[in-house]
């Protein structure tokens, strides 16, 4: 008598397949890459747990994938005291720089060297996410398409591109690198673009990852290799996001070019 495999499977690694309320952080997961897989908007996924960028997790956290209102009565209940905790601090936090404002009145002559640490704000990155209507997209690869998007549930949620091994793969619009890496099974060596607080998009299935997370790319710049990791051939996968989720990457890319 044969038994019949009921553990996890490769599809309970790919897009949309976290349907559970909670979710246990495991190495290598990104804030980004669970609510890839969770076809969730990521600002929507920091909102249910309380999380402010850069959205730093940890493994074995537990993280809500659902509305507080959708589940327990307990749960929803228990922020409530850090909301308290929040406001009790924010009161001591004004009432001391309420106390530091008198203090510096007095020296109002040694205010305005204070102007000098001013000009050490521009030292920060440069680096923008641009608006939604100034993205200038991009092909990933010049290689053609293999197999489409579809709209279908089990369908392809993007374009698959043939290749050969090591086949640049490029950035289709600038944005800053959130995830790097192949802890997403199903995905290979896969690699996650931010373009803004709307659009992310997604390369799969490299054979080399040539960028590291938060780091900022420009449109068209050298990302990867092409691959065949977690894969039946070298092809790229890619994908375009908006608010969490799939969408039609031929209404955003450059038309004539496939």
């Amino acid at each position: 008598m044969t038994r019949v495999y009921q553990g996890p499977s490769i599809h309970d690694f790919e897009a949309n397949s976290l349907v559970g309320d909670v979710y246990h952080v495991a190495p290598g997961d990104t804030l980004y890459s669970i609510a890839f897989r969770a076809n969730l908007d990521v600002r929507t996924l920091a909102n249910y747990n309380s999380l402010d960028e850069p959205y730093t997790i940890f493994p074995g956290q537990e993280l809500r994938l659902r509305s507080k209102s959708v589940q327990s009565v307990s749960s929803a209940t228990s922020p409530k005291p850090r909301q308290d905790v929040a406001s009790v601090e924010n009161k001591e936090y004004v009432e001391k720089k309420r106390k530091q404002k008198v203090t510096r009145v007095e020296p109002e002559v040694d205010a305005k060297p204070a102007a000098v640490v001013q000009p050490q704000v521009p030292k920060r990155p440069v680096e923008r996410f641009p608006e939604s209507n100034a993205l200038a997209w991009q092909w990933p690869t010049t290689n053609q398409v293999i197999r489409d998007f579809s709209t279908a549930a089990a369908g392809n949620k993007g374009l698959d591109f043939g290749g050969t091994k090591g086949t640049p793969v490029y950035a289709a619009a600038a944005g800053k690198v959130v995830y790097s890496g192949n802890a997403l099974k199903g995905y290979g060596n896969l690699i996650i673009l931010k373009h803004n607080d709307d659009y992310i998009t997604a390369y799969a299935h490299n054979d080399r990852l040539l960028i590291k997370e938060q780091q900022w790319v420009s449109a068209g710049d050298k990302i990867a290799e092409m691959g065949n990791t977690d894969a039946d051939r070298v092809k790229l996968h890619f994908e375009i996001r908006f608010r969490g989720k799939s969408v039609n990457p031929r209404h955003y890319l450059p038309r004539g070019s496939q």
